[in-house]
């Protein structure tokens, strides 16, 4: 089964904000390569194999190494990730399950020794709009497929 409806069709000014919001989080003074390393972290929290495919195509347009990408899930136990990467895939994963873990006070000090304010507040919408194309595409029946 392919996607279950064409909701760029159905839902044009929907999918032009999703759009939009996408285009603002690569404005961003986030790192890109970390961008897709969040993008990845997310997708396999929730899931979603299109994006999980996609995110790992487009880190390694962007020259990101496999090592890197297939290790994203067990980044704790990684060396070849830095301490401000570190902190920015942890808020990551709390966010995206933020009813059992919350974000709490010392992991936003944390953030903030390595982001300043609007890098901390960018860093969640860069993680709120993963989510939410990993909510999409798995409502939508999107489905990776080999290229």
């Amino acid at each position: 089964m392919g996607q279950r409806v064409p909701y760029y069709e159905i839902s044009p000014d929907g999918m032009e904000i999703m759009m939009n919001m996408e285009k603002y989080t690569k404005t961003t003074t986030i790192e890109r390569k970390l961008r897709e390393l969040i993008k990845i972290r997310v997708s396999q929290i929730n899931g979603c194999a299109y994006c999980l495919n996609m995110h790992s195509a487009d880190a390694r347009k962007m020259g990101e190494t496999e090592q890197r990408i297939y290790c994203v899930s067990a980044w704790k136990e990684c060396e070849f990730y830095t301490e401000a990467e570190k902190i920015a895939l942890e808020l990551a994963e709390h966010v995206t399950l933020i009813p059992t873990k919350g974000v709490p006070d010392d992991l936003y000090q944390r953030v903030r020794e390595h982001y300043d304010e609007k890098q901390y507040v960018d860093l969640v919408l860069i993680i709120n709009q993963i989510n939410s194309w990993n909510r999409i595409s798995i409502a939508m029946g999107n489905r990776a497929t080999e290229k």
